[in-house]
């Protein structure tokens, strides 16, 4: 029996999370989202490890950040359908959206050990979860939820994400901020598209979703229409 799994993939700022976290609520299913497991992971890294390269004798490498996370222990839990990270029993939502954590959350993110372990934690809450659950992510259709029936990929103009992020933070959407955040993202997409574990792109049976010019509501009603025709009842 195929998961009751609605799997949203993308890239950084396409919107994503919003995205998946409304129509986990319009649907009555529960939310998770896979960046915050990483981002998490990477805060517990760098609070435990420092600022330390990746370098011979690191201690940034995948398998020390996986024993980190099951000694603290880094997790998800269930709060109102929504899968919140937690480290060492401490709710962390707010922390890993710090631009420390950002800058290297691709960098944990591409560690193979890291890619499994965090797997494997989405595949085991989503399956404890009956009613359903939307994942947002990076490779929950092509791999982490390969046999999901419905895969959305969401895509958006490096400008237009570049502007999003930048009125989420609360700054200033200028030209030139929008051309260097757009520079940053684009970057980003690089990175992530070009990876040799798990690599940013659409599974062959996704829906692609262009929100350049959607507004969140009409993105939102589009996913929803297609979960009702694709899980009806």
């Amino acid at each position: 029996m195929k998961p009751r799994v609605i799997a949203i993939d993308g890239p950084a700022a396409s919107g994503k999370s919003s995205t998946a976290a409304l129509v986990a609520r319009r649907l009555g299913w529960a939310h998770l989202d896979s960046g915050a497991l990483y981002r998490a992971l990477t805060l517990a890294a760098l609070d435990t490890y420092g600022e330390e390269g990746t370098g011979k004798g690191a201690a940034w490498t995948g398998q020390r950040i996986v024993a980190l996370a099951d000694a603290l222990p880094v997790r998800l839990v269930l709060v109102d359908d929504v899968f919140r990270a937690e480290i060492a029993g401490v709710e962390v939502s707010g922390a890993i959206r710090s631009d420390r954590v950002t800058a290297r959350v691709s960098e944990v993110a591409a560690m193979p050990e890291v890619r499994s372990w965090v797997n494997a934690q989405q595949r085991r809450h989503a399956s404890a979860h009956s009613r359903g659950v939307v994942v947002d992510g990076r490779d929950i259709g092509t791999v982490v939820f390969a046999d999901a029936p419905l895969k959305i990929f969401l895509t958006a103009t490096a400008d237009e994400r570049a502007r999003r992020r930048l009125s989420q933070k609360g700054q200033a959407t200028g030209v030139e901020r929008v051309r260097r955040e757009g520079e940053a993202l684009a970057a980003r997409d690089a990175a992530d598209a070009s990876r040799p574990v798990a690599p940013l792109r659409p599974a062959r049976d996704a829906v692609l979703l262009d929100t350049t010019t959607l507004s969140l509501e009409d993105q939102v009603a589009r996913v929803v229409e297609l979960a009702r025709d694709c899980f009806p009842g």
